[in-house]
């Protein structure tokens, strides 16, 4: 019976390890969609973050103090962005209400949203040039897909860090280190590094996807969309494989532990 019980208690762990494993790769590749949207966004025509929606603020009052033009797209990219928000936790309840988990279908509607705004961008390219309108509706939609991604994490992987907007992370983090270096107490130190365990992946895959986001744009111009487009494919694939129980859950339980 001791046996038995040891047994399964290593089994718990380890099936544990690898769902916190599993959620770890998922929100650094959740980071690293919105780093790497964010700069190409803002590098681009569109001159909007994505990801940060808020700064479009700071970009709004700049523009009006200093007489430069708006582009619609940063006027309309917050309350676009609380709406397709608003839309995501419908559709999400509508989900919980049949019982379906919500991870694949919210990862699947970002993939949507993103491989149409790559598609804009193709067409915009074939054509040489750049609509007003194009840029527009491309940098909604790119708005659209990180309100997806905000809800997601919310919803199907609750506890989990933000994986698009990071100044509470890189806080969280900061004060998680420290706590670890100056340990306390063992029960303060245990939750440290727990946090840090969760939160560092996302800080890690937001900062690269900033950086291989600036040098494709830099490069490639608004071509360089396929590859947050790709990363989402890529988080599409793993919340279809298993990433969760058989309920779809595994990555919430262990996000709110």
């Amino acid at each position: 019976m001791a046996r038995r019980m040891a047994r399964q208690h290593i089994e718990s762990r380890i099936t544990a390890s690898n769902s916190l494993l599993r959620l770890q790769l998922l929100t650094a590749v959740l980071g690293l969609i919105a780093g790497s949207l964010d700069v190409i966004s803002f590098l681009g025509p569109s001159q909007m973050f994505t990801a940060h929606v808020t700064g479009n603020l700071v970009i709004l009052a700049a523009h009006l103090v200093g007489g430069a033009p708006i582009e619609p797209a940063v006027l309309l990219s917050l309350p676009v962005f609380v709406i397709a928000l608003g839309l995501t936790r419908l559709l999400a309840s509508g989900l919980d209400a049949v019982e379906y988990t919500t991870l694949r279908p919210l990862l699947l509607l970002q993939f949507i949203l993103l491989a149409s705004f790559l598609s804009l961008a193709l067409i915009e390219h074939l054509r040489s040039s750049t609509a007003a309108s194009i840029v527009t509706v491309g940098g909604l939609l790119g708005v659209s897909a990180m309100a997806v991604q905000n809800g997601l994490v919310q919803v199907s992987l609750k506890g989990a860090p933000a994986t698009a907007v990071m100044t509470t992370n890189v806080v969280r983090l900061s004060v998680d280190i420290g706590t670890l270096f100056l340990r306390p107490d063992r029960e303060q130190t245990a939750k440290a590094a727990e946090r840090a365990t969760k939160t560092w992946p996302a800080v890690f895959g937001f900062t690269v996807g900033c950086a291989f986001g600036a040098a494709c744009e830099d490069r490639f111009g608004l071509l360089s969309l396929t590859l947050p487009t790709s990363l989402s494919l890529i988080a599409l694939a793993m919340g279809a494989a298993e990433i969760g129980e058989p309920e779809g859950r595994a990555c919430e339980v262990v996000a709110a532990e």
